[in-house]
């Protein structure tokens, strides 16, 4: 994998992300039933950095804001505070939209649900093209269309065909395929093996790195997977109902990490080596986002949890451990390292 390490070279800045949805009853039955508003915090001052020709992952349990974060990064939703920049450009400004967003592209969770059944494979990938007007021959469109499928694997011939014609590991590759289209810097994937079989992730995961190297591109890759996080990742991120816990280099946050979440997360990971290591299963439950507890909202089920972490929410703090930087938004940690 291609490494990035001048902290110089950044090409995507996220800085106080967050993203607030309106989940209210309709406005009759909230005067009705005398209801307030109700508001909830997908994504709460969420800010780091993406280094270009590096793989950063998010990982967390399911509904902890990673996909949201995903969707505001590619501007699919509108953040309700803060921003994001791509080479210093904020891409939620009207004037530089545009121009930003064929610097990004996504891959999505379901292959088959982000590819128009009704159409070719050859015109599923050929419409970043034409709609950005990078080529404008249909000679032309066509001989990309065919050096696309054959960077992702796939033979060109098979560009007639329809996506129910593919296995859903050859349909991620034509959504691979249709991502790169528009020649992206920054590729977001949200879960792009979750969906396939086991068999078929290592392929799609391998292929990924291939093309990174090949291409140049920057990822951002959204899984709850750890293993597949551990096989791609430069640095890893951790998520807890909208913010974010840990942010490590992938070895430092794997051997030692240092938010009691972290901790936890990969204490459930099953244990393969057959080391007689004792796994401890997750405990408790993610807490409901419409009422978060006061304070960290990991205090409910963390060991650790003191009189400070019910009353005060912890602020995201970088630390050089063992020549490295990691960030980490814990009371405990703060204490150790006065």
């Amino acid at each position: 994998m291609t490494k990035a390490n001048n902290t110089q070279d950044v090409l995507v800045s996220v800085k106080h992300l967050t993203k607030v949805f309106d989940v209210s009853a309709p406005w009759l039955t909230r005067v009705l039933n005398r209801e307030p508003r109700t508001t909830l915090t997908a994504v709460d001052d969420v800010s780091f950095d993406i280094r270009r020709g590096e793989i950063l992952s998010l990982v967390g349990e399911s509904g902890c804001g990673k996909s949201t974060t995903a969707k505001l990064l590619c501007g699919l939703y509108e953040p309700t505070s803060g921003e994001v920049a791509i080479d210093g450009t904020n891409i939620n400004d009207p004037h530089a939209l545009k121009a930003a967003r064929r610097r990004v592209n996504m891959i999505f969770q379901d292959p088959y649900a982000s590819l128009n059944p009704r159409w070719r494979v050859k015109d599923i990938i050929a419409e970043p093209i034409r709609v950005q007007k990078l080529l404008h021959t249909r000679e032309d469109i066509e001989h990309r269309v065919g050096e696309l499928m054959q960077l992702v694997k796939l033979n060109p011939e098979d560009s007639e065909k329809f996506p129910h014609q593919f296995s859903g590991g050859q349909r991620q590759r034509i959504s691979i395929a249709r991502a790169l289209a528009s020649k992206p810097e920054f590729l977001i994937c949200d879960e792009p093996t979750s969906a396939l079989d086991v068999s078929v992730q290592a392929q799609i995961l391998n292929l990924m790195v291939s093309i990174q190297k090949k291409v140049g591109l920057t990822y951002l890759f959204i899984s709850h997977n750890l293993s597949v996080v551990h096989h791609i990742s430069d640095r890893v991120g951790v998520m807890y109902l909208g913010r974010l816990v840990e942010l490590a280099p992938k070895k430092e946050l794997f051997q030692s990490p240092k938010h009691p979440y972290t901790k936890m997360l990969l204490d459930a990971i099953p244990d393969m080596s057959m080391s007689g290591k004792r796994r401890t299963a997750i405990q408790g439950e993610v807490p409901n986002p419409l009422n978060p507890p006061t304070g960290c909202a990991f205090h409910p089920r963390c060991p650790l949890a003191g009189e400070r972490c019910r009353r005060e929410c912890p602020k995201l703090r970088e630390y050089t451990i063992n020549g490295q930087s990691v960030s980490v938004a814990c009371h405990a940690m703060e204490k150790a390292a006065r």
